[in-house]
This record gives structure tokens, sequence and C-alpha cells, in this order.
């Protein structure tokens, strides 16, 4: 959620929808600089149970999943199988280094 700060900009904040089983693949990585640092830049597939469209525990893209320190942006979900027992999410993850 997007609130104005008063002063032009916006403070983002963030609301913890569920906890859920994971599997991590990684895919590929990168580095980058954004401003003057050096950013660690990996995309993976997170692969979680099924839930339909309409169902609020399915992910979206623009959602991220959370693990520690560790944040995860979802770009895109798709189903994994044809029954739609799993969901593959693409996700991506920024860390400065």
């Amino acid at each position: 959620m997007h609130q104005s700060d008063g002063a032009g900009g916006f403070t983002e904040t963030w609301t913890a929808v569920g906890q859920m089983w994971v599997e991590l693949v990684g895919g590929t990585g990168r580095e980058t600089v954004q401003g003057d640092a050096p950013v660690s830049k990996g995309s993976f597939k997170i692969t979680v149970r099924g839930a339909p469209m309409d169902d609020p525990q399915r992910p979206l893209a623009q959602q991220r999943f959370v693990s520690g320190s560790r944040i995860f942006a979802i770009q895109a979900v798709v189903e994994r199988d044809a029954e739609g027992r799993y969901l593959t999410c693409f996700v991506n993850e920024e860390v400065a280094t």
C-alpha cells in the first residue's frame, strides 16, 4: 500500500497474507550498479500449492515472498501442471553487495 508522506512522496507498507511451503529453484544472476552501489540481481522459480484464480491465498504479480531477510518480488504466476495442483512463480531478488 502507498501512503502520502505529505512532502510529495509516499511511504510503502506491506501486509502479510499468510505462510506457505515453497520450493525455491535458482535461475540466472548478475551484478549491476544502482546509483553508486553494486547490486546482485537473481531470478528464481518458486513453486507453491495451487489455488483458484479468485482465492486470496493465490500469489499475484506485484506481491512478494519474504524468507528472513530475503525478499522475492513476484513477476508472474502460472499453473505448473494441467490440474492446477501447483503454481510456478517467477521472482526476482535484489541484494546490495
